[in-house]
């Protein structure tokens, strides 16, 4: 069994994960500890949207950190099954939990949800051999009636030298962080106005 690390804090603290495989990039447990602790004030009872969601370790440490739900989209039917056994194995399931299999083109480009159903934290983390997906997603979730609530925020994990805008729609960046090739670029969404 490959390993996705563990989850740093909270519920599950120091539970290891399990990787989907060979071809997917784990969210190091380094820079899960800065992407967290950035987030981590506005984490308890937050809604989450983990988007190309692989192990699911984002989803799984933002729930044992407070967030009162999370959603993983993942397209692939064996990540599937491993987000499963990890939510089993942090006991984090439950009703406020939802796996979607599919796109996630397919999932944004849905009915615009209501406003109560709009996420507080979506983290996305596409592949980094097609950068046009990561501006094509943020595109998306940068519209007024997008899946993001205003005031919300949007961490974006992608490769250092494929730097995403520092605007894009209703999405103004607010801070990068960058461990060797891996960078995380932080958003907030604005009110449409």
């Amino acid at each position: 069994m490959k390993e996705a690390g563990r989850v740093v804090a909270g519920s599950a603290r120091g539970t290891r994960l399990e990787a989907p495989g060979p071809a997917t990039r784990p969210l190091a447990d380094r820079v899960k500890e800065t992407l967290f602790a950035i987030l981590e004030p506005g984490l308890r009872g937050a809604r989450v949207l983990d988007l190309y969601a692989g192990s699911g370790a984002a989803g799984i440490e933002a729930l044992s950190r407070g967030a009162s739900g999370a959603t993983f989209v993942e397209r692939d039917k064996a990540a599937l099954a491993v987000i499963e056994r990890n939510l089993a194995r942090t006991k984090l399931g439950g009703p406020a939990v939802l796996i979607v299999r599919g796109s996630v083109a397919s999932f944004l480009d849905r009915t615009p949800p209501l406003p109560a159903q709009r996420f507080d934290v979506v983290v996305l983390d596409p592949p980094y051999d097609d950068p046009a997906e990561l501006l094509t997603t943020l595109g998306r979730l940068g519209r007024s009636d997008g899946h993001l609530r205003p005031g919300g925020r949007l961490v974006a994990k992608h490769f250092w030298r494929d730097a995403p805008p520092a605007r894009i729609g209703l999405l103004a960046s607010e801070r990068v962080r960058r461990f060797g090739e891996t960078a995380l670029t932080f958003y907030r969404i604005e009110e449409d106005g």
